[in-house]
């Protein structure tokens, strides 16, 4: 008798193969005389698309809608179904009597696991969960040595049909009936939309806003800079004639100044949290420029192929108490150049992390990254995963070392009646700070330009020259665009956007997707030409704006979605029922399409411009680095490839042709065909 494992990967079904003594014995499975091993391709099975349940529904018609099956179906994916198909044989072995769900150990792996077991027909039988936060060897024995039963982990796969079957019946409806209403490509999603309206918000507020000028008053007392402050504490001077006026009482005083304040305050100041995977994706993205994909990819990578680094898919920064003595040796294992100057300290004394690294109340499902205990052979990294492994690392190796300590100095140098104030550090231990040459680095406030200045010698009450009194002219800048980095941070704590108080507090735990699919929600709207980079920043195309101004304002919001996370985590938890929550989705859905259908609006497409489509004839809408076709129907990109999810690149040439190709064989009714293939590119 012998049991199944399922991986969700390739690559790891290979790994676990090989640390369970199993050859290949067939396409697409490795065996033993104990355990036959295979694996899914990412999603092997997928919810239903509407033609599935009526044919009709091939053509988008707003008459049509809102589609709520009373069952949301489902079906093998047609371009895996050759992997499927061996899942299933095997599955029905008579010798296999045993499954062993070995999906990456989360929320959206159990559900690739439960919907190929529920597809391919295993009921009844029994089944357990692997689930480990590694991909070492000595991880994946010990994890086989403690399988869990497999009806532990119900719970987060309710969660986990929640939410797919939520997105399908929002994104699926809305995104028809804004495209049907309107006649334009217009695509929504319960993540993406309130997503990208933060975008906009942002972008409106940066149009809005109106520069002024101000002017800082500095003075050099030789050893050091002081600012003008007035009795508020503030030191902006709004009027230019007050200005000239401070700057010429001080130039024409007796060139002396009185310190009459020195305050000194010595500070301590923790080690920064370990990362999860969104605090990794920003920090990456602000100090290399990586996407949140390109740091999920390389996460991904330095844990399945190169076992250096545990779980990437993680929401938590902390670790368990259990995994204390694991630290020295995950230390042991980057003990070499260039990080051995930090390690070799830390592995000769005795290791006590504090509550800011290990509280057991913190971890859920996974514990924050950190390396494992294997050595990673640097030439093969690229150049990007040796930035993440670097990350990571040095991150590790900050939440383990001493706190930084550091005096806090102030000072106040009085001229003619005038404040000027400076402040300064003097540093007396380094502690974590000493670890990571970034986190070392403080970004000065322009206000006060010298406040890291080293401040000695300095007593109350001396007496100090001028040698110099300046203005500063400095403008006051509109909101900064959001880069991925601050996008993440936005979309992982939506409460600050929220007026209502209440409101704000109870969704404190929940926020826009998850830690795993926030990087493919960015993507996505940079896919769909939502978005734009421009460099760091994200920037919302004309398509944004018009999509924002049309879609339900229940939709736009962080509240609703953020609410929707926070409900599938208590289901996950088992403080909800899942039907519950699915009602109140239908329920939306049901509301949102009503609003659609009766709106007055109509669509204003911004940024036309003269040029046609080579292929339909239509105006297209302008862009940063392309041009965009204006028609529904038609959707050319000019500028680059043009991408269909779940086949390779197909240009709009090729889509004619495909067309002329279904008119042939289906007549005039090939035309719905057209919109099917046409309806992939919204990819809700």
């Amino acid at each position: 008798m012998k049991a199944l494992v399922l991986a969700e990967k390739p690559s790891v079904g290979h790994e676990l193969g090989r640390v369970l003594g199993c050859r290949p014995a067939g396409k697409g499975y490795l065996e033993s005389n104990a355990y036959i091993v295979t694996w899914a391709l990412g999603h092997l099975v997928s919810l239903a698309e509407p033609h599935d349940y009526d044919p009709a529904f091939k053509r988008w018609q707003l008459s049509d809608l809102p589609l709520l099956p009373e069952r949301i179906k489902l079906i093998v994916i047609r371009e895996s179904r050759h992997q499927f198909n061996i899942v299933k044989e095997l599955l029905q072995r008579a010798d296999v009597t045993e499954m062993i769900v070995a999906t990456d150990a989360g929320r959206e792996g159990e559900l690739v696991a439960r919907w190929i077991m529920q597809k391919a027909g295993w009921k009844r039988k029994p089944f357990r969960r692997l689930w480990i936060s590694s991909q070492t060897e000595t991880a994946i024995k010990d994890g086989f040595a403690s399988l869990k039963p497999g009806q532990d982990y119900d719970r987060l796969y309710r969660a986990a049909l929640c939410r797919a079957e939520a997105d399908w019946l929002v994104g699926l409806n809305v995104t028809r009936a804004l495209t049907c209403k309107f006649e334009a490509r217009l695509n929504a999603g319960r993540v993406q939309t309130p997503t990208l309206a933060l975008v906009v918000q942002r972008e409106n507020e940066i149009m809005k806003f109106i520069p002024g000028d101000y002017w800082l008053l500095q003075a050099d007392f030789g050893d050091y800079y002081g600012i003008w402050e007035n009795s508020k504490g503030q030191t902006r001077i709004f009027s230019e004639h007050q200005a000239n006026e401070l700057q010429y009482k001080i130039r024409n005083s007796n060139g002396t100044g009185l310190v009459t304040c020195l305050e000194v305050k010595t500070k301590t100041e923790g080690h920064p949290l370990a990362y999860d995977l969104t605090s990794l994706q920003r920090d990456a993205n602000t100090r290399y420029s990586l996407s949140a994909k390109q740091t999920l990819n390389c996460a991904q990578s330095l844990y399945e192929i190169h076992k250096v680094i545990t779980y990437p898919r993680t929401d938590s920064r902390y670790i368990t108490d259990d995994m204390i003595p694991t630290l020295r040796p995950r230390l042991a294992g980057i003990n070499f150049v260039p990080y051995n100057h930090f390690v070799k300290p830390l592995l000769a004394g005795e290791l006590v992390p504090g509550r800011r690294f290990v509280d057991n109340g913190k971890v859920s499902d996974h514990h924050a990254i950190i390396p494992t205990e294997l050595t990673v052979n640097m030439t093969k990294l690229d150049p990007q995963e040796k930035r993440v492994y670097d990350l990571i690392i040095r991150r590790f190796l900050e939440v383990l070392s001493p706190p930084y300590i550091y005096d806090s100095l102030k000072l106040i140098t009085a001229v003619c009646g005038e404040n000027f104030v400076s402040r300064g550090i003097r540093v007396k231990q380094s502690g974590w700070r000493a670890v990571n040459p970034f986190t070392a680095e403080t970004d000065n406030d322009e206000d006060e330009p010298q406040q890291d200045q080293v401040l000695h010698d300095l007593n109350k009450g001396s007496t100090v020259r001028i040698k110099d009194i300046k203005l500063l002219p400095r403008r006051t800048k509109p909101p900064a665009r959001y880069t991925e980095a601050s996008l993440l941070a936005a979309m992982e704590s939506p409460g600050r956007f929220i007026d209502d108080e209440e409101l704000r507090e109870s969704i404190k735990s929940g926020g826009l997707g998850t830690p795993a699919t926030r990087a493919e929600i960015i993507e996505k709207l940079l896919r769909v030409n939502y978005l734009e980079r421009d460099g760091k920043v994200l920037i919302p195309t004309p398509m944004a704006y018009e999509l924002i101004r049309l879609v339900p304002e229940e939709l736009r919001s962080p509240e609703l979605t953020a609410q929707w996370e926070l409900r599938l985590s208590n289901i996950a938890a088992g403080k909800e029922e899942g039907a519950d929550f699915m009602e109140r989705i239908r329920d939306n859905t049901v509301r949102l399409v009503d609003s659609i259908k009766k709106s007055q609006e109509s669509y204003q497409i911004r940024g036309l411009s003269s040029k046609e489509c080579p292929e339909c004839g239509e105006k297209m809408i302008k862009l940063t680095t392309k041009y965009v076709c204006s028609s529904r129907h038609c959707g050319y990109v000019l500028g680059e490839e043009r991408k269909t999810r779940g086949r390779k690149g197909r240009s709009s040439r090729q889509e004619k042709l495909l067309e002329r190709q279904l008119i042939r064989k289906f007549g005039q009714d090939g035309k719905q065909e057209k919109e099917e293939t046409l309806g992939d590119l919204f990819d809700f």
